[in-house]
């Protein structure tokens, strides 16, 4: 009881101490905490409607319309572990989404009984795996960092998750021992599956296209036609929700409707219209009589309370001590410039475990190198900040930590870092 008390009393005297010393009025300071409030609007306007929202709704269906038969038979723990971790790995890669929009994926399919390894393996390969980013840096840091990066990207996500069995293998063990024999599935056809998860898939990627520099490449196709694909793939949804999930048509045309007039009204703006299509898709799921559709919502809901708040919070630390793009924080830029300089050891050490902590978005991890290498960046920490920056950030720690706890959470940050600092010495090296 006591111990419990001092506790409280070191925390309490810790907070004290923060706020009687808190140097405001200082400019780095007050710059800085102008850097965390920017970086979280930043944050919210940009990835939670677009990219979170959407994974979250995902990771729900996960947990309601994928037998847990399906999770144990590909990814548990007694699952044949070449075709668990290729499984992973590739469908991680997919996505294409940033450090924080994996997480309720990562969560849906660990809760459904995917072994630590899989699970870490899809954990880190969705962030770092991205072709986009991948061919996005051999044509502006160089092909050859391009291939280094890609390559180290596919080796460290097999690596992280083996080493993550190999560390926790009793619990895993254990796991599988208790594990039952996978069910039967739902008795609905795998393809239908494919299509309703694929669908979804595509709407959260051709929702994040982002825009390319040059305008003559499939990407730039791709993204002038952005939206249309996206209202395909949510057409495609609607049809499998009513066709194969019991939804009444009459809800997916009243969804459809203002979804139609908003992005015909504000061509130009089409997050309106996503936001609507989302909403409707809540509120009809929520008030649903089908007990699966409704407890999609319920699940996608549970997810949403647990993992946005720490994201939010993480967004906003994250600010506070490293700023934004081109702007600081508490910590001065030029550290940073001063410490990944040349190829040492300890130049990617720190380089590594900079961008374990820093949040990237998905393809900001290319200028931001630039801007690096051009002041002086060795080529072996470039690449440890690409292997370890999009796959972690202090936001998704958070929320790590949060769904297989401490533990399990610095192992596989430490993993990260280490691995990206010794495949960053040996290419600087080389």
């Amino acid at each position: 009881m006591w111990k419990e008390q001092w506790k409280w009393l070191a925390g309490l005297a810790g907070v004290f101490a923060l706020c009687y010393w808190m140097p405001v009025g200082t400019a780095r300071f007050d710059h800085a905490v102008l850097e965390a409030l920017e970086l979280t609007k930043w944050y919210a306007r940009e990835h939670v409607l677009l990219c979170l929202i959407p994974a979250l709704f995902i990771a729900g269906a996960i947990g309601v319309f994928v037998s847990q038969g399906a999770v144990m038979r590909y990814l548990g723990p007694k699952a044949k572990k070449v075709t668990a971790y290729a499984a992973a790995s590739v469908s991680g890669s997919i996505l294409a989404v940033c450090s924080c929009t994996i997480l309720p994926l990562f969560a849906g399919i660990y809760k459904r009984g995917a072994g630590l390894g899989p699970a870490a393996a899809f954990l880190y390969s969705g962030p770092a795996i991205n072709i986009m980013a991948i061919v996005l840096t051999a044509r502006i840091l160089g092909l050859e960092l391009g291939i280094a990066r890609a390559a180290g990207a596919i080796a460290m996500s097999i690596a992280i998750g083996v080493c993550m069995h190999w560390l926790f293998r009793k619990e895993e063990l254990a796991k599988a021992a208790a594990a039952d024999e996978p069910e039967s599935d739902d008795g609905r056809p795998l393809w239908q599956n494919v299509l309703y998860f694929g669908s979804m898939a595509a709407i959260l990627v051709f929702a994040n296209w982002g825009k390319p520099e040059g305008s003559d490449s499939v990407w730039a196709a791709i993204w002038n036609i952005k939206w249309y694909l996206t209202s395909a793939s949510a057409l495609l949804l609607g049809v499998m929700l009513v066709r194969y999930f019991g939804m009444p048509l009459w809800q997916v045309v009243i969804t459809a409707i203002p979804v139609a007039f908003l992005a015909l009204l504000l061509p130009a703006y089409p997050l309106p219209a996503f936001i609507a299509g989302f909403l409707g898709i809540g509120f009809f799921t929520s008030t649903s009589k089908k007990p699966e559709l409704r407890n999609w919502f319920e699940t996608s809901w549970d997810f949403t309370k647990k993992i946005l708040p720490l994201l939010l919070f993480g967004v906003l630390i994250a600010g506070l001590l490293l700023g934004r793009v081109g702007q600081e924080g508490l910590i001065p830029s030029e550290y940073v410039e001063w410490a990944v300089g040349g190829n040492s050891l300890a130049a990617n050490f720190f380089a590594s475990f900079a961008g374990a902590f820093m949040y990237f978005a998905t393809l900001t991890e290319v200028p931001i190198l630039e801007g690096l290498i051009g002041a002086g960046m060795g080529k072996g920490p470039a690449l440890a900040l690409l292997l370890a920056g999009p796959a972690l950030s202090l936001p998704s720690m958070l929320v790590i930590n949060q769904v297989i706890g401490f533990r399990k959470t610095a192992a596989f940050v430490g993993l990260v870092v280490v691995f990206s600092t010794v495949a960053g010495y040996l290419y600087g090296s080389f």
